[in-house]
């Protein structure tokens, strides 16, 4: 009995050596310098983004799914709450939201003003070329860690792979009492 205690105990080592953990992936090689990537990822005129948001202000809060389409200067945004119950849609065109109304009835219902025209560039992970901007970059990823802009401050914690670019899969934006949290589920360009 004792040499069979043996002979397992010599073949579950000789088990266990031949097994070998799989090394991580390397992280993928940093792409173009960010003064390259800046301007590319601003002039990026087509993509929908799908995800989810969670948004509290003013000691209130919500979560919404989120579908993002941005055609050229027109973004159209829609927001449905839990179950499809809730939602909200707002189109904007370069600058400008299409209605004054829909863009006071969004703030109304969201809790607070929101920089869209900004919004747009910030998904991206870049900042809104037409405003001064304080970025903090990932100098080995040549990516955004975070940016303060217009009084809003974005951290950007993870990037995933879409459409042969590294863009935002999870960032929060805050401002005074307002915090914005958003998960990119799938990007397409």
């Amino acid at each position: 009995m004792r040499r069979s205690g043996l002979r397992l105990g010599a073949a579950m080592l000789a088990v266990l050596a031949g097994c070998r953990t799989i090394p991580p992936a390397p992280a993928p090689p940093p792409g173009p310098s960010w003064e390259i990537r800046r301007p590319q990822l601003q002039s990026l005129e087509h993509f929908v983004l799908r995800g989810r948001v969670a948004v509290a202000a003013g000691g209130e809060g919500f979560n919404a799914s989120l579908r993002w389409t941005q055609d050229g200067a027109r973004s159209q945004v829609t927001l449905e709450g839990p179950l499809g119950v809730g939602g909200a849609q707002l189109t904007a065109s370069g600058e400008r939201i299409e209605s004054a109304a829909a863009h006071a009835a969004l703030a109304a219902r969201l809790g607070f003003d929101p920089p869209l025209p900004a919004l747009r560039y910030w998904v991206l992970g870049v900042p809104d070329p037409a405003q001064p901007a304080s970025e903090a970059l990932d100098p080995a990823q040549q990516r955004l860690s975070a940016l303060t802009q217009d009084g809003w401050h974005v951290e950007y914690q993870s990037y995933g792979f879409a459409g042969g670019e590294t863009l935002p899969a999870r960032l929060t934006l805050q401002r005074d009492e307002v915090r914005v949290r958003l998960l990119v589920d799938e990007w397409q360009r």
